[in-house]
C-alpha cells in the first residue's frame, strides 16, 4: 500500500506543537470499526494501538454503540456532576454485581473525574489524608499522568521536565529486574526504611504498576508484587496499584494484580472502564480509607453518564462468563509466539519480546529501530506505537476483540516491518 501524507494545513496552522501521535501516523482518519481505521483517502489500517488502551473493545463496538444511542435518544441525562442517575445506579450496580462481589473485593468507588491522571491524583490526596504523611514511593520507568502530582511519581525525565516547577515528596525505587536480578528483591528499599539516617521520610503509600506500559512494557512478576505488598503491610504504607492501562483486562483478568493474588488498598482505573473510548477513571479503596468530607475532592465532568452506560454495557456483554479472560490469553499466546519466530529470524538485532494478556513489548538492540519498524508497519497499513524512555520497544496494544485472524495480520505485518528495517 503506497500512501501519500495529506497536507495538513490546518493542524499545522492552528493546533499546539505538542501533538504527537499524528506525526507518526500522518493520516486524516475517517472512520473506525472493530480493529481497523479508514482514513479520508480510503487507506485501510490494522489497529495494534486501541486508543493508548482505552479501546480494549474496538472501534464503535455495536453493543455499546446500541446502547449509547438508545439513551441518547430517550434524552438521557448527559452531565450529572455527582447527582444520582439512573445511568450511574446502573452502572454501580453492574460494576458491584460483575466485577467486586465475584472476587470479593469490598471497595468504595469514587469518580474523581474523567482522565487516569484524575484517578491518580485523588489516590495519591487521599493516602496522604489517611496516613498524614507526605512521602509517596514509586519506581523506575514508572508513568502515572501528566498532572503535577502524578508526574511527581513518574520516572520519565522528558515528561517531568515539562513541569517546571521541582516534583517533590516522591522518591524512585527499583522496579523488579531493574538490577538485572543481581540484588535481592527490596533490599535498598527496606535499608532505607530501616535506617533513621536514610533521608526517606516514612511513605504514606507505594503505588506501581503491574505491567509498565509507557515505561517499556516491563513486567513485574506476581511474586515480586506479593513481595512489594507484604513489605507495605509490615511499615504500615498503602499500596496503589495503577490500573489504568493494564486493567479491564488487558492482562487477561480484569485487574492486572489478580494473578499476584494481591488486594491493593486503592486501585485507579481509567482508558477502558468506560467501554467505548468516552472519558471516565474510578479510584477505588478499601471501606476504612473513605475519609473524605463531601466536596473536599470533586471535578465538574465527574459524572459522564454517557461513559456510565457503555461502561455497564460492557461489562455486561464481556465479563459475565469468564470467556473475555480466556479469549485474551490464547490471543496473547498467539502474539507471543509471533513474536518468538521474529526474533528467531533476527538474532543480529539482539531483539527479546515481553508482556502479559494482549500486551507486548519487542525490543532491539538497537534503541532506534523500534521507531523505523514502527514507521515501516504504518505504510504497511499498521498502527503500532513504542514505548520506553527512549522509545526503543515496539509497543502491541490490540483491542481484546481482534479475531485470530486480524491479530494474525497485524502480526504478519510486523514481521515483514521488521524484515524490511533490518
Amino acid at each position: 500500500m503506497t500512501i501519500t501524507p495529506p497536507a495538513l494545513s490546518v493542524f499545522e496552522a492552528l493546533e499546539s506543537e505538542v501533538r504527537s501521535y499524528c506525526r507518526s501516523w500522518p493520516a486524516v482518519f475517517d472512520r473506525a470499526q472493530g480493529s481497523r481505521m479508514y482514513d479520508e483517502d480510503g487507506h485501510t489500517y490494522l489497529d495494534f494501538f486501541a486508543g493508548a488502551g482505552a479501546l480494549n473493545y474496538g472501534h464503535n463496538n455495536p453493543v455499546l454503540k446500541r446502547a449509547l444511542i438508545d439513551y441518547i435518544e430517550r434524552d438521557g441525562v448527559t452531565h450529572g456532576l455527582d447527582m444520582g442517575t439512573t445511568a450511574k445506579r446502573a452502572f454501580l450496580e453492574a460494576f458491584q454485581d460483575v466485577v467486586l462481589r465475584p472476587r470479593d473485593l469490598p471497595y468504595k468507588v469514587m469518580f474523581p473525574g474523567p482522565t487516569g491522571t484524575n484517578a491518580v491524583e485523588a489516590a495519591l490526596k487521599l493516602a496522604r489524608k489517611v496516613k498524614g504523611r507526605e512521602a509517596i514511593v514509586s519506581f523506575t520507568n514508572a508513568f502515572h499522568g501528566m498532572s503535577l502530582g502524578s508526574l511527581a511519581v513518574t520516572g520519565n525525565a522528558f515528561k517531568r521536565a515539562g513541569a517546571g516547577i521541582p516534583l517533590v515528596h516522591g522518591t524512585p525505587m527499583p522496579f523488579d529486574h531493574y538490577l538485572d536480578d543481581r540484588v535481592p528483591d527490596f533490599l535498598w528499599f527496606e535499608r532505607l526504611l530501616a535506617d533513621q539516617g536514610s533521608g526517606l521520610n516514612t511513605p504514606a503509600a507505594v503505588i506501581v504498576e503491574t505491567v509498565q506500559g509507557e515505561g517499556g512494557i516491563n513486567v513485574a512478576r506476581p511474586e515480586w508484587l506479593r513481595g512489594l505488598a507484604a513489605l507495605c503491610e509490615r511499615h504500615d504504607m498503602l499500596l496503589i496499584v495503577d490500573d489504568i492501562q493494564m486493567g479491564c483486562g488487558r492482562t487477561g483478568a480484569f485487574f492486572s494484580f489478580e494473578e499476584a493474588g494481591i488486594t491493593p488498598d486503592i486501585v485507579t482505573l481509567s482508558k477502558s472502564i468506560g467501554g467505548y473510548g468516552l472519558p471516565m477513571s474510578l479510584t477505588l479503596f478499601r471501606p476504612e480509607l473513605d475519609v473524605w468530607e463531601p466536596g473536599e475532592h470533586n471535578g465538574t465532568f465527574r459524572g459522564n453518564n454517557p461513559s456510565f452506560v457503555t461502561a455497564a454495557a460492557a461489562l455486561d456483554a464481556y465479563w459475565t462468563d469468564g470467556q473475555m479472560e480466556k479469549q485474551t490469553l490464547a490471543r496473547g499466546e498467539q502474539a507471543e509466539e509471533a513474536l518468538r519466530a521474529v526474533c528467531a529470524e533476527h538474532p543480529e538485532l539482539g531483539a527479546h519480546y515481553r508482556g502479559r494478556g494482549l500486551v507486548w513489548g519487542l525490543e532491539f538492540a538497537d534503541k532506534t529501530r523500534a521507531s523505523a519498524v514502527a514507521r515501516r508497519a504504518f505504510e504497511l497499513g499498521l498502527l503500532v506505537e513504542t514505548s520506553g524512555p527512549e522509545g526503543e520497544v515496539l509497543k502491541l496494544l490490540p483491542a481484546l476483540t481482534i479475531s485470530p485472524e486480524e491479530l494474525d495480520e497485524g502480526l504478519r505485518i510486523l514481521a515483514r516491518a521488521v524484515r524490511e528495517t533490518a
